[in-house]
């Protein structure tokens, strides 16, 4: 469902924690000037929220005149109990990224699925029935889950610290995807047609990596939801292996794409949203090399 705007100014945000690195701001506020509204997006950065902390937050979002606001971790699953209605992909997967304001109910989406869907069909690839391997199964590797198995992937592998919470996943799923519970990374990625980092390891100011080296092939297309560093440990051993490489770019400029639109009923560019981004991460870069 498509939101029709009428107003030239959207006020927007994003909840989450750690999120003082977010390109999102930057993006969602050059599409907005690319499309002849105004937009002002707010960081809504809070450590470790509870429920009713998280309540009060989205109430003020309700009251305060907001368009929208996304969510990243780590609350994408526990704002879903919170809001008043999901999208059916949304309410599959039991996690949000996206909430939009309508008539003052918050509505939850997902785009991080939609997003890694087009980043994945661009890829080019034609993996067929090999297995993808999941590293990661909260709510962007839930995401991931369901875009990949939207996409044709048959064969899912999820691996999780938690394997509680990659048996959830499966459950989630049902039928979308065959899918193995993986003892470790190297376990899933081995025989792997892909193998996708969806946890925030490998994020600055963790420099690890969430699987060894040696178990990446060349064969392999590997990629990783982080975006801060874009080249992240995991893409440099990725890159050194000769696999093929899709950085966090790609992920966060196509759910952005797809976030603006909900927010606004309008179309972004992709290439004002991109050009955006590479100006957010090439700044970063240049204060870490600084540091």
């Amino acid at each position: 469902m498509v939101i029709a705007r009428k107003s030239k100014r959207v006020l927007l945000g994003l909840i989450g924690f750690p999120i003082a690195h977010s390109a999102t701001p930057t993006t969602q506020e050059a599409a907005a000037r690319a499309a002849g509204i105004e937009a002002h997006y707010h960081l809504i950065e809070v450590a470790g929220a509870s429920r009713e902390d998280l309540a009060a937050m989205l109430d003020g979002i309700r009251r305060l005149g907001f368009s929208g606001i996304n969510v990243t971790y780590p609350y994408k699953e526990a704002v879903v109990p919170l809001l008043d209605g999901l999208s059916e992909q949304a309410a599959a997967m039991g996690a949000v990224n996206t909430i939009v304001v309508d008539d003052g109910r918050l509505i939850g989406h997902n785009t991080d699925a939609s997003g890694f869907a087009t980043a994945y069909r661009r890829l080019g690839r034609q993996d067929g029935d090999k297995p993808v391997a999941i590293i990661g199964t909260g709510g962007v590797g839930k995401a991931i889950a369901f875009a990949l198995a939207g996409c044709g992937v048959t064969r899912l592998r999820l691996c999780d610290v938690d394997r509680s919470r990659a048996e959830a996943l499966a459950g989630l799923l049902g039928t979308r995807a065959s899918v193995e519970i993986a003892a470790s990374a190297e376990a899933a990625a081995e025989g792997a047609a892909g193998i996708v980092n969806g946890t925030p390891v490998g994020m600055l100011p963790d420099r690890g990596i969430p699987i060894e080296p040696s178990a990446i092939q060349a064969s392999q297309w590997v990629a990783d939801a982080v975006y801060h560093p874009l080249w992240t440990p995991l893409l440099k051993a990725a890159q050194k292996a000769g696999a093929t490489v899709m950085t966090g770019r790609e992920l966060s400029i196509h759910q952005a794409v797809d976030a603006f639109r909900l927010f606004t009923g309008l179309e972004a560019s992709e290439a004002v949203i991109g050009a955006a981004f590479d100006s957010v991460t090439a700044a970063g870069e240049t204060t870490e090399h600084a540091a």
